[in-house]
């Protein structure tokens, strides 16, 4: 079990899921029933289960040639592929479920969403623009959240969503700068790849700002008040924090920067939204 979860990154869930929530309580303007927070929570940590087991499926050759990722679960023999395919249906199956029960524009959506999860996985050998993808990957995420609650779609959660691609972006593109020598050498697409560590740094900075904007303007097309852009200069000391950390010449706090801000800027915007409604 706790090579599974080591598999599927668990505790990447802690800082996606609260996207969801910050989603769910736009659009219900305060915490939704016990109920529907409980489905979100089952769909949202099944679909991203499959998503991540289904990248160390596509990925395994890949990652077995590189001293980065060649002790993963796959490449090191810790896990079968079979086992691994085990994981992927099962959690498929548990994300359309929990999206039916919730309500039918979820159930209906959701093949859609799995399309972008699954497909993710294979966009870095045809386009540097692949952090953006895995950025629309999770920029569902706020949008599931507000569909989850109301049944239906809006334009503040879509912006906010886009907020969520930028910033996603934003921080693949700094994680990848480690793998650029790797990425290069085996004609794989990515911004550091292309551009260099310098520059990617830059666009990943230019990223982060379009986040910001957009997580500024889905307070004010929501209406929030101004307890939400009291929380939201958090979101935007941390997102400076964040490329403090690392530099062209010193990639060693990546790690720092890519899990424990990540997440403290995703708890920050479910903060922030709250604040803004009460």
């Amino acid at each position: 079990m706790k090579t599974l979860l080591s598999l599927i990154k668990i505790e990447h869930t802690l800082f996606a899921l609260p996207l969801a929530f910050t989603g769910a309580v736009l659009g219900g303007r305060g915490w939704p029933p016990m109920l529907v927070l409980l489905l979100m929570a089952v769909a949202f940590t099944a679909a991203r289960a499959s998503a991540m087991a289904f990248n160390r499926i596509a990925d395994r050759h890949l990652d077995a040639q590189n001293p980065r990722t060649a002790d993963r679960e796959i490449p090191s023999g810790a896990l079968s592929v079979p086992r691994v395919w085990l994981l992927i249906i099962v959690s498929i199956v548990v994300f359309l479920t929990a999206s039916w029960t919730i309500n039918p524009l979820c159930g209906k959506l959701a093949p859609f969403a799995l399309v972008v999860l699954l497909g993710y996985s294979y966009t870095k050998r045809f386009t540097p623009f692949c952090h953006y993808l895995l950025g629309l990957a999770l920029g569902i995420a706020p949008v599931a959240g507000w569909i989850a609650v109301t049944g239906t779609i809006a334009l503040p959660p879509m912006v906010l969503g886009l907020g969520v691609i930028f910033w996603t972006a934003g921080f693949d593109t700094l994680y990848a700068c480690q793998d650029v020598e790797f990425d290069r050498h085996m004609g794989l697409h990515s911004i550091p790849a292309r551009l260099g560590t310098k520059n990617a740094l830059k666009v990943a900075a230019l990223s982060h700002m379009a986040a910001f904007l957009l997580f500024i303007l889905a307070g004010a097309l929501s209406s929030l008040g101004v307890g939400f852009y009291l929380f939201s200069i958090i979101t935007g000391t941390l997102l400076i924090w964040e490329h403090q950390l690392i530099t062209p010449n010193d990639l060693t706090r990546i790690d720092i920067a890519f899990f424990k801000v990540n997440s403290l800027v995703s708890g920050s915007l479910l903060l922030a939204v709250i604040a803004g409604l009460f």
